[in-house]
């Protein structure tokens, strides 16, 4: 979690209210207090005003910076705390408070169907992997690139039975493994098959 990279520099410039090494901070650790204060908040608009209070509260007190100090370890501390002050405040607010609960669904739903994203196209990815390779081809043609089976036969220099036929064999082996699956994959790659 600490950064442990020497900003013994950097920090240098700043007290001396260099702003190149201020932006330069910046682009450095905005993403991870970002990310610190998402945790904390789940709401993108609350996290995005702990980053810009945070770095207003290192520039406004620079001159106070140890020259040898842990640059991430002090915005950490200062980004932490701006989230708990935030939270206390969400907690005596009921307007906030649900409002936080809704966007923590929100970030919780979101986590989740990304899962559900990676595992339906690894899922796909190794369903595409058992078809013979020209079929595998003629599929994405057609399914994810969409060409019609005259396009796919003329890219491919083959007639446009034997396109029908790769895709007719591809739906079939797919479909068939779609039979042993969980209904859910089933469910969510009908789009690809129903084209």
């Amino acid at each position: 979690m600490l950064n442990t990279v020497d900003h013994s520099l950097d920090i240098k410039l700043l007290c001396s209210g260099d702003e190149t090494a201020f932006s330069r901070v910046y682009e450095q650790f905005s993403g991870q207090v970002y990310r610190l204060a998402f945790r904390f908040l789940k709401s993108k608009e609350l996290s995005e005003e702990i980053v810009q209070e945070t770095f207003i509260k290192l520039w406004v007190n620079r001159s106070k910076l140890e020259v040898e100090g842990n640059l991430w370890l002090y915005l950490y501390v200062l980004a932490k705390r701006l989230c708990l002050n935030e939270l206390r405040k969400v907690s005596h607010s009921e307007e906030l408070f649900a409002k936080l609960l809704i966007d923590t669904k929100d970030a919780s739903n979101q986590t989740e169907e990304e899962i559900v994203a990676a595992d339906l196209e690894k899922f796909t990815t190794s369903l595409l992997n058992k078809l013979p390779s020209q079929q595998q081809i003629v599929f994405k043609l057609s399914r994810v690139d969409g060409l019609t089976h005259q396009q796919i036969a003329n890219q491919l220099q083959i007639s446009s039975n034997t396109v029908k036929n790769h895709m007719t064999a591809a739906l079939k082996t797919i479909k068939s493994n779609l039979k042993q699956s969980d209904l859910t994959y089933v469910i969510a790659l009908a789009f690809l098959l129903e084209k």
